[in-house]
């Protein structure tokens, strides 16, 4: 059925929701219901919700906990919990925000519309968070795209066959299931002609795609994709590394609009965390695939996920991190404190560590890994980079805000995934150019374009 109305809607935690949230605001305006980003002029408010820490879960209810009051002066409001909190909690969600319409699972997007029905018809509260064994593979529709949308995420495949034991996504979005391979080429290929000029492929372990399904393995859907003509930038995450494959090396070394950058989760440096992790690999095994990668592309930029704290993760095991990060010097790291899942099975281990000894690990580790990221910025001064425009910079930093010239700052990314701030008179969002990096910050690089003026 046709409504006529405005959705709001509240994206909170990973790349893969962002990606989830266009879907929904797709099925949504389908419906009648045009995007806003006036909360207080909505017919119908989601909350897609992220559940892979506990801090990230509670934002989810304190957002929706704030329609206590508007439900009562706007009862035909529709709230909608939708993700991987809904699929977690299903009907216990109403336990705590009992004004909740729809609790709609990872996997119901398909259904959506008809909850939208049924609630429309009088139906008091809708739960779905049944398993597919299909991923939504609707084409997105390109009017709920932000403006000047330049580069975004694509899912090729959801669901997660690993279980690590700290990680609940097994348990919210379901096991491993790929996109075909067509489907993706022709969304691609949809973005391409909307202007879109860089895709980052989305997947809990895009090393495994097709494998279970049989089909295409990821290093040849990158080729495929690599083919897609308008393409500029292809990047990908998060990529496990027991299945690290020389193929794929291989192609990020040959594919040309394939980033020289590789995110490769390493999480802890110690073998027996390793183990109790259940991550599939050891340490030794992981710097080995590092020295495969170098020898290959020996430019490649290198980020990792760490996670300190883990339980039973004595002193010593912690130092094997930060001898691990010496040894790999990474170009930046997503670090975090270990907390507990409920439905995880590392929430039932023993030996949990204090909460002030884990800070104090993660912030000996931050500073650790200052040093290396303003190393690695520092290594660039002099040199010139492709950089893919973005739009204007919101830096003030002294020293370059007004750089001489008076000429607007802009900031784009090069293909190692580095902020670039620099000056331009004439540029685009979208273009790609050449900037001569002249200073290095703790997250950032100043320079100029080359050949549009000289910077004295």
């Amino acid at each position: 059925m046709k409504y006529s109305g405005y959705a709001y809607i509240n994206t909170i935690g990973c790349q893969m929701n962002v990606y989830d949230s266009e879907k929904l605001a797709s099925i949504l305006r389908s419906y009648g219901f045009e995007k806003t980003e006036d909360m207080d002029k909505a017919d119908i408010v989601v909350c897609n919700t992220c559940s892979i820490r506990h801090k990230a879960e509670e934002k989810a209810f304190s957002f929706l906990g704030r329609f206590a009051k508007i439900k009562t002066t706007r009862p035909h409001l529709i709230l909608v919990m939708a993700g991987c909190v809904a699929q977690q909690e299903g009907k216990k969600a109403f336990a705590r925000v009992p004004y909740l319409d729809i609790v709609l699972g990872t996997q119901a997007f398909s259904r959506f519309g008809q909850h939208i029905d049924a609630i429309k018809s009088g139906k008091q509260k809708v739960v779905d968070i049944k398993d597919s064994p299909m991923i939504y593979e609707a084409l997105p529709d390109i009017s709920c795209f932000d403006e000047n949308k330049i580069s975004k995420f694509v899912t090729i495949m959801q669901g997660c066959e690993n279980f690590c034991t700290y990680c609940v996504v097994p348990y919210v979005r379901g096991r491993e299931r790929s996109r075909s391979p067509q489907n993706i080429v022709e969304e691609i290929t949809l973005l391409v002609e909307a202007g879109v000029k860089e895709i980052t492929l989305l997947g809990q372990n895009v090393n495994s795609y097709g494998q279970k399904e049989g089909g295409i393995s990821f290093p040849r859907l990158l080729a495929r994709i690599n083919d897609i003509s308008g393409i500029q930038r292809i990047r990908f995450a998060t990529s496990h590394p027991k299945d690290l494959s020389l193929e794929l090396i291989s192609a990020i070394r040959d594919l040309d609009k394939v980033c020289n950058h590789l995110h490769l989760p390493v999480q802890s440096g110690s073998n027996k965390i390793l183990k109790k992790m259940n991550r599939g690999y050891t340490r030794e095994k992981y710097l080995n695939r590092i020295l495969d990668l170098k020898k290959e592309c020996p430019d490649i930029a290198l980020s990792t996920d760490i996670i300190v704290g883990f339980p039973s993760e004595t002193r010593e095991d912690f130092n094997d991190t930060m001898a691990l990060l010496r040894e790999i010097e990474f170009d930046s790291i997503f670090a975090f404190a270990y907390s507990d899942r409920s439905s995880a099975p590392a929430a039932k281990f023993s030996n949990q560590i204090d909460e002030n000894e884990k800070k104090e690990r993660l912030n000996i580790l931050l500073e650790l890994q200052e040093y290396y990221t303003q190393k690695k910025n520092k290594e660039l001064v002099g040199r010139s980079v492709d950089v893919l425009v973005e739009g204007k910079s919101n830096k003030t930093r002294e020293g370059f805000e007004k750089n001489r010239s008076n000429m607007e700052q802009m900031q784009g990314r090069s293909e190692s995934n580095k902020i670039v701030h620099f000056p331009s008179p004439h540029v685009n969002i979208g273009d790609i150019i050449k900037i001569k990096i002249k200073n290095a910050y703790p997250h950032s690089l100043w320079g100029h374009p080359l050949g549009d003026f000289e910077y004295k």
